[in-house]
């Protein structure tokens, strides 16, 4: 049987979607906005989309930065999806310059056109540099999975990058650091391969 999974709702547009396809893979999973639901949980997600900034804020404004913080230091896992990934990284230059949760060294910055358009949107292949990791079982390398994002993730560490992403450079699409993990991609989204990933989470059991 599967570890309860606690979703952190901070008002983002998606997280019903995140937790209908979390519903649909059978998981037991609550949604709460409540730090002692969050200081008390086994097994945490972070869904996301929109801005950095005002996400960030939303989290402080309800006092769930320190319990997500401290779940993370005593080993919780924790698995941040778009958004939500990012503010896994210290800090976004999205708009100004915010502080993000600081759960996985780097940084987040906005993608350079280069004749490309912005936002990154639509299906796109993901590149596996561990092809071992759990959260790519049964995820082939080079699976099309669905993209919608202006701004990209920047380990300080390379190896804590697990998935890249082509789109006039090398992003980070899957990342993993310690007991910390980021989707960039909508998995929601991605058909089978995004609710595998999904699933793979589901199925994790931390050491």
């Amino acid at each position: 049987m599967s570890t309860k999974i606690t979703m952190i709702d901070y008002g983002a547009s998606n997280i019903r979607s995140a937790l209908k396809a979390f519903e649909h893979l059978g998981a037991d999973i609550e949604l709460t906005n409540r730090p002692e639901a969050v200081a008390n949980a086994t097994k945490l997600v972070l869904p996301g989309v929109g801005a950095f900034g005002s996400g960030m804020a939303a989290l402080h404004r309800l006092n769930l930065v320190a319990p997500i913080q401290d779940a993370v230091a005593r080993g919780i896992p924790l698995l941040g999806i778009c958004v939500g990934m990012q503010f896994l990284f210290d800090s976004s230059d999205e708009m100004g310059h915010y502080e993000g949760l600081g759960v996985i060294p780097g940084h987040v910055t906005r993608f350079v056109p280069n004749g490309l358009k912005i936002p990154h949107m639509g299906w796109n292949q993901i590149h596996h540099a561990a092809e071992d990791h759990w959260l790519l079982n049964r995820v082939p390398s080079d699976s099309y999975v669905y993209f919608v994002h202006s701004y990209h993730c920047i380990p300080d560490q390379p190896h804590s990058t697990i998935s890249s992403t082509e789109y006039g450079i090398r992003f980070s699409a899957v990342v993993a650091h310690q007991n910390v993990f980021g989707i960039q991609f909508h998995p929601e989204k991605s058909q089978k391969h995004g609710l595998q990933m999904l699933q793979n989470y589901i199925d994790y059991r931390s050491a």
